[in-house]
């Protein structure tokens, strides 16, 4: 699994806000659920290059802020803003997340299976133009 640190290629074009295309955002109440969930995809053919484990400190200052300016002057069209403030939301209350790159439906499919096996708060799939439940 590697830190994550927010990269360009990870917000939206328009707006800013934390978009990571082609990849899936898992929030765990429980810090250890969400390393364990790592490992297991780890050990079921996901590659540490596709798994970042996310605190709530790294959430609430690399995420958080790229909505800070996002609705103005008008709100945003899509859903990626409140999606963000869920995040900051749950981060605030302890929450640790999983990104993980879900490249198409059978990855986001695969890395459910896991997360299914213990208790979780959010799971979001980045697709272009789409915010999936998961």
């Amino acid at each position: 699994m590697k830190h994550f640190n927010l990269d360009p290629h990870m917000t939206a074009v328009v707006g800013g806000a934390f978009y990571p295309s082609g990849h899936s955002m898992v929030m765990f109440p429980d810090a250890a659920d969400a390393n364990r969930i790592g490992h297991q995809l780890l050990d079921n053919g996901f590659s540490g290059d596709e798994i970042y484990l996310i605190p709530p400190h790294v959430i609430i200052e690399q995420i958080t802020p790229t909505v800070r300016d996002t609705d103005n002057p008008l709100p945003s069209a899509g859903t990626d803003a409140a999606t963000v403030r869920a995040y900051t939301k749950l981060a605030r209350e302890g929450h640790t997340a999983l990104l993980v790159r879900t490249r198409n439906e059978e990855a986001a499919n695969r890395l459910m299976v896991f997360v299914r096996t213990v208790p979780y708060s959010i799971a979001q799939r980045y697709r272009t133009l789409v915010i999936e439940d998961l």
